[in-house]
């Protein structure tokens, strides 16, 4: 009898990010609608070990997603509010509560747990005034729990990026198309 062969399961090691790595992701945070092709001609690599980069960064979660970011004054999101959110008591149930409530709202763009002397820090994009005194009246008021709401309307944006800073040894991601790593001074 012959033996049959056995299939053997290959799993991938979590290893650290190489100047490689960190190279894809300056790229990407940029600009993630690059095909492969582009991605690994800019970080100096061929299309299939560059591919296989990029899945492994998927895999290993440090590409979360891909999104599409909007103008939001070019759709009539006009307002643009940072609620601070006070709490009665500051229990696992009551912020379970208020955080499964605000989950729920599409205008509620940024929620986070805070010191200091709110509990929550909001950050809320809606089209108008009468949208949200009815956001804050209708609906964040009457979550269980809530005890005190302050805003601050945001008059100008001066600073607003998604791209994460990367390790300071990495350079810019615009200076890998002018220079090669094997040919740096």
């Amino acid at each position: 009898m012959s033996k049959k062969p056995q299939k053997i399961a290959i799993t991938l090691t979590k290893r650290a990010p190489d100047e490689t790595d960190w190279r894809i992701l300056g790229v990407l945070q940029d600009d993630a609608r690059l095909t492969n092709a582009e991605l690994a001609e800019r970080v100096f690599l061929s299309p299939s070990p560059c591919l296989r980069r990029v899945r492994d960064l998927e895999q290993s979660g440090l590409i979360r997603r891909y999104v599409t970011l909007l103008d939001p004054l070019a759709i009539g999101l006009t307002v643009s509010v940072f609620i601070q959110v006070s709490l009665e008591k500051q229990m696992r149930g009551a912020l379970d509560t208020f955080e499964s409530s605000v989950l729920a709202r599409d205008e509620v763009m940024e929620c986070y747990l805070m010191t200091g002397d709110a509990d929550y820090l909001l950050r809320v994009v809606v089209p108008d005034m009468q949208s949200l005194e009815r956001f804050i009246v209708d609906y964040l008021a009457k979550i269980p729990g809530v005890s005190n709401i302050r805003s601050s309307f945001a008059l100008k944006q001066v600073k607003y990026k998604t791209a994460l800073p990367l390790p300071a040894k990495q350079p810019a991601a615009g200076r890998y198309r002018a220079t090669r790593p094997d040919r740096a001074k």
